[in-house]
């Protein structure tokens, strides 16, 4: 979802920071880097320590995820990946999941706000699996709900640990060049969904 559907990364950021900052610990690059793909539980004990308890890793997660909406809600449309939604549309008939390691608020935020639930025939995030990115797990979930073999599926991924978890998957990936300026090892690289090597890599599968 996050860097794939919604170009969040820089609010994720800028909340991160901004949360942080009230506990005194500053955010740099490096812990902006370990994020990416990540879901809030791994975070949160990276930014504040291990010794948290699970409450109080709940917590700060759920407080920094409301600043973040509180953030993306005035911009959410303009958000979007470009192309994401005209992608979506003429895919529509295909079976389309999201595998996903953000909070379950935020994935119905952004399926509610942005309207693009009716797309999806699976909903599969980070708290509905044991073993997060890159672990495949999510992955293998998603294809299970669809009901599709893992070497008819296609993951589109931003992060490094997303690329390892779909690869791990058995899956191709198309690389989401949102994030970072390149993926090493996926099977093909895009700008966005406009990127025009795209439809005819797809129709080629």
């Amino acid at each position: 979802m996050d860097g794939v559907i919604l170009h969040s990364n820089p609010l994720h950021r800028a909340a991160w920071e901004l949360y942080s900052r009230r506990f005194g610990i500053e955010v740099d690059e490096a812990m902006h880097q370990r994020m990416y793909g990540r879901r809030n539980d791994d975070i949160v004990r990276d930014f504040f320590g291990p010794q948290l308890t699970p409450e109080q890793v709940h917590e700060h997660g759920a407080a920094k995820e409301r600043l973040y909406r509180e953030m993306m809600g005035p911009v959410i449309n303009q958000s979007l990946v470009p192309g994401v939604r005209e992608f979506l549309e003429r895919h529509r008939d295909l079976p389309l999941a999201m595998a996903t390691s953000a909070e379950p608020e935020n994935v119905d935020f952004l399926l509610e706000r942005a309207r693009l639930r009716p797309y999806f025939r699976a909903v599969v995030d980070g708290h509905q699996v044991q073993h997060p990115k890159p672990h495949p797990e999510i992955y293998l979930k998603a294809a299970e709900v669809l009901g599709v073999p893992l070497h008819d599926c296609v993951a589109f991924e931003d992060s490094f640990a997303g690329v390892q978890s779909a690869q791990a998957a058995g899956m191709a990936v198309v690389g989401v060049l949102t994030t970072h300026g390149e993926l090493p090892g996926v099977d093909l690289e895009i700008r966005d969904f406009n990127s025009p090597e795209l439809e005819p890599w797809l129709a080629k599968r």
